[in-house]
């Protein structure tokens, strides 16, 4: 048994020489057809010519006989795939539930299934599909067996991908720590996962810390202390990237809050029920593209985003006009207004919608992640920081280089003189709260791709959008966008130490002392009515 299994995990060119006969004298059916013969190493051999033969049924087959779904019938010498349903090994087609209950589990041991593992492995590094092979040097990486380190070696000679080839050679790396390899061949593989840098390395060279030789221990302990800066670097950036990711929804939470307050001095506390209402605006929309129109659904939040805009811009308006309007110069009276105009909303949309969760799919280039170095970064994540930038941008560009940007501006710095140089205030007031409320609605699709869909989704980010604008600068976007990426980098820095709730009361009290320093916030608007 030793014999076959150092035999198979040699090279492919060794596993064809020891089974030329059997390979040439029989065919893929002809081999399939005599596993459940002879023992357990006559099977293994079988398993070995099985995966040397080049033939797409191969893997399959193996497969199945390491689940045990392998059977045999024994009248007729048919081998059986017992799964749902049940087929010929050999042709693919199904047979009959009779047929299928009449066969017998072709049986395994340990040292079989390690051959059929290996075996697997061998065909999957042979596949033209370099994802296929990267798979199977992950593979290799999370089971280490010293026995692959002939075929990983080849398989690594045979690599043209950069990227496959290096996954490989950290394969074989670990199967060297794992084998009984001479100490110039272990500091090699040391050096090798040393470069790898995460804790999949770690994990692997930890045991070697504390051995006997002093070199192998040395080697070790100075590849562990490196592994650990590594690790300990990109934990950083991780962090960074995670606190750009709520900075972005806080970017986009806060700017309309920002610009409306700015403008107006209205502490608008129904921003959050706007947020939602972009965010239904979304579930709607999928809804009826699932229903009617499926083959649209990867442009659902193209076409989602214009209509949560106009959709929450309306409300807002309809909220300046028929209450805002009427309370101006009276901040508590404005704030307790729309606090009941958020609890309206928010019952109002638990009538139409009910009060669960509603479910708003991720678009396919939405979905997944990559990795950079040790940091992984999801799609979603990543286009939603992209889509609060062209967001910004946007309105840094309306406000700068639009007449409606340039009475905007004007009535923020000084209401009085804007309203004597003949711009109308009443409707600057009416389009800037429509304006934030319309980029609410935005911000509303974008957490539909990250949180739950439901009543309250508005209330979690109304308190660190006052927070973002306070700190930011009220009415000052440049202050809006460095408050909200400030404020989500430190929470994130925050939060493996003291926790996400008592994180973010260590960062409220901080802003309530900033202030005591910068009553204006980092950028203050300036302006002769701002000043006096």
């Amino acid at each position: 048994m030793t014999f076959f299994r150092a035999a198979f995990a040699a090279t492919i060119l060794a596993l064809i020489q020891i089974l030329a006969t059997a390979a040439t004298a029989q065919d893929f059916a002809g081999l399939v057809r005599t596993l459940p013969e002879g023992s357990y190493s006559d099977r293994a051999a079988v398993v070995a010519a099985i995966a040397t033969s080049g033939d797409a049924r191969a893997e399959p087959v193996l497969a199945a006989l390491l689940e045990g779904e392998l059977g045999v019938v024994e009248a007729t010498g048919q081998v059986i795939v017992q799964g749902s349903p049940p087929t010929d090994a050999v042709t693919g087609d199904e047979v009959d539930a009779a047929t299928a209950d009449a066969a017998e589990r072709i049986r395994v041991n340990n040292s079989l299934r390690r051959d059929i593992r290996a075996a697997i492995g061998l065909l999957t590094l042979s596949s033209p599909d370099p994802a296929k092979r990267m798979a199977a040097a992950e593979a290799a990486i999370r089971a280490p067996d010293p026995d692959q380190i002939a075929a990983l070696e080849t398989a690594i000679a045979a690599e043209e991908d950069g990227r496959v080839r290096t996954r490989l050679g950290e394969a074989r790396a670990i199967a060297v720590l794992a084998s009984d390899a001479g100490t110039e061949a272990r500091i090699a593989a040391i050096d090798t996962l040393a470069r790898r840098g995460d804790q999949v390395a770690q994990s692997a060279i930890a045991p070697l810390a504390g051995a006997e030789d002093p070199a192998l221990a040395e080697a070790a302990t100075r590849a562990l202390a490196a592994i650990e800066q590594s690790r300990m670097l990109w934990g950083y950036a991780q962090n960074i990237w995670y606190g750009l990711s709520l900075g972005s929804v806080l970017l986009l939470a806060a700017i309309g809050l920002a610009i409306t307050f700015g403008v107006m001095g209205v502490i608008n506390m129904a921003h959050g029920e706007l947020v939602m209402l972009g965010a239904y605006t979304t579930f709607v929309v999928q809804d009826a593209i699932r229903s009617h129109a499926p083959g649209l659904f990867d442009w659902s939040l193209l076409i989602a985003a214009p209509l949560a805009f106009l959709v929450a811009g309306g409300i807002g308006v309809a909220i300046e006009r028929g209450i805002v309007r009427h309370l101006y110069g009276r901040a508590l009276e404005t704030l307790l207004a729309t606090w009941g105009v958020s609890l309206i909303l928010q019952q109002a949309v638990r009538s139409i919608f009910g009060p669960n969760n509603r479910e708003v799919g991720n678009p396919s280039w939405m979905s997944g992640s990559f990795d950079v170095g040790q940091m992984t970064v999801t799609w979603n994540r990543l286009w939603i920081l992209l889509f609060a930038l062209a967001v910004f941008a946007v309105l840094l560009a309306v406000m700068k280089r639009t007449p409606a940007g340039l009475q905007m501006r004007a009535v923020t710095q000084n209401r009085p003189m804007a309203a004597n140089m003949g711009i109308r205030t009443a409707w600057v007031d009416a389009m800037t709260f429509g304006l934030g409320a319309g980029i609410a609605g935005l911000a509303g699709v974008a957490l539909s791709q990250i949180d739950n869909v439901s009543p309250n989704l508005g209330q979690g980010y109304i308190v660190d959008s006052f927070m973002v604008v306070v700190f930011g600068g009220a009415g000052n976007i440049w202050g809006t966008l460095a408050g909200a990426f400030s404020l989500g980098i430190v929470n994130k820095f925050l939060e493996p130490y003291a926790g996400a709730v008592l994180g973010k009361i260590l960062v409220l009290v901080a802003i309530i002392l900033f202030i005591q320093k910068r009553p204006r916030g980092l950028f203050a608007v300036k302006g002769r009515a701002v000043e006096g």
